[in-house]
């Protein structure tokens, strides 16, 4: 199955947003935010590990970015 570098840009950009959101409220929280500093930094984090696991992903290395459709030689229609 080819490798969909779209779907792995899909998951990362969210991950790192919410997951740098996470962790600056961990940061500057006040109030009721400060009670749950260790829960909004290991979501955070999750989120971040989560982004980059969805990197690691790899397919073939020797396998052509973008696959070239040529026309039938059979056809006779120009």
């Amino acid at each position: 199955m080819a490798d969909n570098r779209i779907a792995r840009g899909i998951v990362l950009v969210p991950c790192l947003l919410l997951g740098g959101a996470f962790l600056a409220t961990a940061a500057w929280g006040q109030g009721a935010a400060a009670e749950n500093r260790t829960l909004a930094i290991g979501i955070g984090v999750g989120l971040l590990l989560a982004g980059w696991l969805s990197q690691l992903g790899g397919g073939s290395e020797g396998e052509p970015e973008t696959s070239v459709t040529k026309p039938d030689e059979s056809d006779p229609s120009p």
